[in-house]
């Protein structure tokens, strides 16, 4: 038997949850992996999940939450937005917002992944100049690899002269992401795993040090022998 949801905490009450969770050192921990952003008060994932499990959606405070500035009332905002509420201006107003790259990967993989308009978003975010807008063009198309099951291959093919196009991006939150898309796209089955291995290769005659790490990168996951 599912129990049925509880309303959404307040926001007040959220806020003064997560202030009473702040731990410096998490913030320095964190910082090591990379992530340097606003606000940020050093508490875990989970303790970010536990606020919104068992609770009911709410896109009136997922955008107050993500007004508020606070790097992990940011990510807890993707886990309790409604995504049928979500719209093209909430999409480009938050990937303009990304100042750290896990901010950029849970909006992706909590919210936008699943939207109408994903697909249209991983076309053309990575043309964006902003770092983390273009990484998240490249986290769309991971985590539709993933996750969208329904896709045909022909989905996916726009995709390769994306990676190819930025592979030469020496940002390292841009190169891993095309990585990332990279490998799991090619992961997905024997045809894409091919082109992906082809894109990779074309990689490798690139004259950049980035383009040449994705691809060895890549190639040592997509040409393991199965197993």
């Amino acid at each position: 038997m599912t129990l049925p949801r509880k309303p959404p905490l307040p926001l007040d009450e959220i806020l003064a949850r997560l202030n009473a969770l702040a731990d410096p050192r998490k913030v320095e921990g964190q910082r090591r992996f990379g992530i340097r952003a606003a606000g940020q008060l050093g508490v875990s994932m989970p303790q970010v999940r536990a606020l919104a499990k068992g609770r009911q959606r709410s896109h009136a405070l997922a955008l107050e939450l993500w007004a508020s500035n606070i790097h992990e009332a940011r990510i807890l905002a993707s886990l309790v937005d409604e995504p049928q509420a979500l719209t093209r201006e909430q999409m480009e107003a938050w990937a303009a917002d990304f100042d750290s790259w896990d901010v950029c990967d849970q909006v992706c993989l909590n919210l936008f992944g699943a939207h109408p308009l994903a697909a249209e978003m991983a076309l053309a975010w990575p043309h964006r100049p902003e770092e983390f807008v273009r990484r998240a063009g490249f986290v769309l198309m991971a985590v539709q690899a993933v996750h969208r099951k329904d896709l045909p291959d022909a989905a996916f093919e726009p995709y390769f002269p994306l990676m190819l196009q930025y592979a030469t991006n020496e940002r390292n939150f841009v190169r891993k992401a095309v990585n990332w898309a990279l490998r799991q796209i090619g992961k997905r089955n024997p045809a894409l795993r091919e082109r992906a291995v082809a894109t990779a290769r074309q990689m490798l005659d690139i004259n950049s040090s980035s383009a040449r790490w994705i691809a060895r990168d890549a190639l040592r996951e997509l040409e393991k022998p199965p197993r």
